[in-house]
């Protein structure tokens, strides 16, 4: 009986159980949606030349492969 004028009874904790499931699927879905727009952003702006300039910069290639391949892609 007590739980019937609690806050609205049994209508508020269905409704309660129903916006805290929504509200999880919301989340799940929108930090999903944000790390694929990030992840296609990325791939898009990365030219030839920022891929092997980001080579260079880490060390997997040498200066004189940097350079054969920077004239490749001007050419």
């Amino acid at each position: 009986m007590f739980e019937e004028f609690f806050l609205g009874g049994l209508w508020f904790s269905w409704i309660f159980r129903i916006a805290v499931i929504l509200l999880i699927v919301w989340v799940i879905v929108h930090g999903s949606n944000r790390n694929q727009k990030n992840n296609n952003n990325q791939r898009v702006r990365d030219t030839p030349l920022d891929i092997i300039k980001r080579r260079y910069a880490n060390g997997e290639i040498t200066k004189e492969e940097f350079e054969i391949m920077k004239k490749d892609l001007e050419s």
